[in-house]
């Protein structure tokens, strides 16, 4: 069995084969878009025999109507076949079975060939297809007709399941070779290829089924005339005007020539952009950044002037545009302002480099590194790997924190609280040989320790170091704090815990002559609702004492 994991195409040329594939079927069918049909064919059993043209006061359709209906009687009886050339009036004419048939004329010959040359063409055409008619209607032909049906049908369903399987296949192989742990864009490209893969292949299953149906419909005498009026139904289809702009009509296949040309521009532009990123400026001096904001805008001027100059090469008029790009600025001025709006932001953010690719920024409740800039939004890749699609707008409207612009050396923020016994001089050194023992703290500029306040429980002090990788603060504080804990346990510097003390004072408890008269007439009150209640209530004298 084929081992896929083996297959060693590189993906990064895949866009460049797409295109040489969409340029060569689209030249490959031009040719179809001039074609016109100028003569009526001559039709047996669904079979094109010849064309021919107006002869006279009839027209092409007329004669190739009592053409066809003749053939078809002949075919119907059981009768031999004569077919036979004759002058008259100076112009071959064919007869067959002794009848008329046809008048050849000058406008029915082609180029390079005579009136009796064509006359014979036509006459051999005939004799051969009456004879091929009576063929096709025995009994062995349709057997084994239907027995190549069969086959056919088998054939289109494993082509069909062969195609689905062989792209699983590839997407399960480009996965792998596309989706690591740090790859979000790799993880986008597969999203694309995956969604081409399946326009390619739901565009392939309905040619192969397609073209098996017009094969087996072909094969017998009774249904070719389905396969000739579905042929004839898709060519007038993509072939008939459906269009009009300025004096130029257009139809459905040019429509789709044009189509195919401006999505081959958008992948030659993609991929001469990839090319000049990672074989040119990669081993170029300028930062990721400037590198994307050169590639956005190569990229875009490709498409706009592309655009332009294979609209003019089409023959479209491009001043017949003004009035749709009148409408389309109003729908932008009132319907589509939001997208108007993050598309103006996109521009300021290349041009004006506030954030650029690979920065590491804070929006709102957001952090992470900035991993794309696009058109109308921007992708920040936070520190677990979840991507955040955010508006361009959002980064001209809001304060935006980025720890990467211009110079990525950040310091960081420590705060630590020791108890009130403490030596504030060993606290200070300390933090600061706590700060030494990491690597990525960077000892230019030194790493500093400030003395804060007297706080309720602890001496507050506040170590400040700096890195020059901030998307990384957060690991960096808590080696830090790891580190600080176990330095100061060392040193047996109190961490202290929240708490509160109350003290109360000794001394002699004095009252005044009024304080001591009014608590002796307290007592005395007191004293005589006792026994009022013990005169009143025997029950409970008796029982007094009692324990229950």
């Amino acid at each position: 069995m084929f081992d896929f994991h083996r297959l060693r195409l590189p993906l990064k040329y895949l866009n460049i084969l797409i295109t040489i594939l969409t340029f060569v079927l689209v030249f490959w069918f031009t040719p179809v878009v001039s074609q016109a049909l100028t003569k009526a064919p001559v039709i047996l059993d669904g079979q094109q025999l010849f064309r021919i043209s107006d002869s006279g006061q009839y027209s092409a359709q007329e004669r190739t109507n009592l053409i066809n209906s003749q053939l078809k009687n002949v075919i119907s009886t059981s009768e031999s076949i004569q077919v036979k050339i004759e002058k008259r009036n100076q112009l071959p004419t064919i007869l067959l079975n002794d009848r008329y048939l046809l008048t050849v004329t000058q406008q029915d010959t082609l180029p390079g060939s005579t009136l009796d040359e064509q006359a014979n063409i036509w006459a051999q055409q005939i004799k051969e297809a009456l004879q091929q008619a009576h063929l096709e209607r025995t009994r062995t032909y349709l057997q084994q007709t239907t027995f190549i049906a069969a086959v056919i049908l088998l054939i289109t369903v494993g082509f069909s399941w062969l195609l689905g399987w062989i792209k699983h296949q590839f997407i399960r192989v480009a996965s792998l070779r596309l989706t690591t742990s740090n790859a979000i864009p790799n993880s986008e490209t597969l999203k694309v290829l995956e969604l081409f893969l399946k326009l390619v292949l739901a565009s392939m299953r309905f040619a192969l089924w397609m073209s098996a149906i017009l094969y087996i419909t072909n094969l017998f005498p009774f249904t070719r005339q389905w396969s000739y009026q579905i042929s004839n139904i898709l060519i007038t289809s993509f072939t008939s005007p459906i269009l009009t702009l300025g004096k130029n009509p257009y139809s459905l296949t040019e429509l789709i020539v044009l189509v195919g040309l401006l999505f081959g521009l958008v992948i030659f532009a993609g991929t001469l952009t990839n090319f000049l990123r990672s074989r040119i400026l990669s081993f170029t001096v300028i930062n990721r950044g400037a590198q994307e904001a050169i590639i956005i805008l190569l990229k875009y001027g490709l498409i706009f002037i592309g655009t332009l100059v294979l609209l003019q090469i089409w023959g479209l008029d491009i001043s017949s545009l003004t009035i749709l790009a009148s409408a389309l600025s109003v729908g932008i001025g009132f319907g589509l302002q939001d997208i108007a709006k993050n598309f103006g932001s996109g521009l300021v953010l290349v041009f004006e480099r506030p954030i650029q690719v690979g920065d590491f920024v804070e929006v709102g409740e957001y952090t992470g590194i900035v991993e794309r800039i696009g058109a109308r939004s921007t992708e920040i890749r936070t520190l677990d790997h979840v991507s955040i699609i955010v508006p361009n707008s959002r980064f001209l409207e809001k304060e935006v924190i980025n720890w990467s612009h211009r110079n990525p050396i950040s310091r960081l923020h420590l705060p630590v609280g020791v108890a009130y016994s403490s030596d504030p001089k060993a606290v200070q050194s300390a933090l600061l040989e706590a700060a030494s023992k990491h690597p990525n703290v960077l000892q230019t500029p030194l790493p500093l320790v400030l003395f804060k306040e007297f706080g309720n429980n602890t001496l507050n002090f506040e170590l400040l170091v700096w890195t020059a990788e901030p998307n990384k603060q957060f690991l960096l504080k808590s080696d830090l704090y790891y580190i600080i804990y176990e330095v100061l346990q060392q040193r047996e510097i109190e961490i202290p815990l929240a708490q509160l003390d109350l003290h109360l004072r000794s001394g002699k408890l004095e009252f005044t002559p009024e304080m001591h008269l009014a608590l002796i007439q307290m007592v005395e009150r007191l004293s005589n609702q006792e026994s009022y209640i013990d005169s009143t209530n025997p029950i409970e004298r008796g029982t007094e004492g009692v324990d229950i």
